[in-house]
């Protein structure tokens, strides 16, 4: 989940505006194939 992703980066997940803009950047790469974006919009490694 973006939160999780977001606590290991070391951001301020308390905040949602971090958050989206995380959740933003998610999208773009699991574009280019880096991570893959679950249909329940979850994101987790490429195996």
């Amino acid at each position: 989940m973006v939160k999780q992703v977001g606590e290991a980066l070391g951001l301020e997940v308390a905040v949602r505006g971090k958050l989206e803009r995380l959740r933003g950047t998610l999208s773009k790469l699991a574009g280019r194939g880096w991570p893959r974006k679950l249909p329940d919009g979850r994101f987790t490694t490429r195996l």
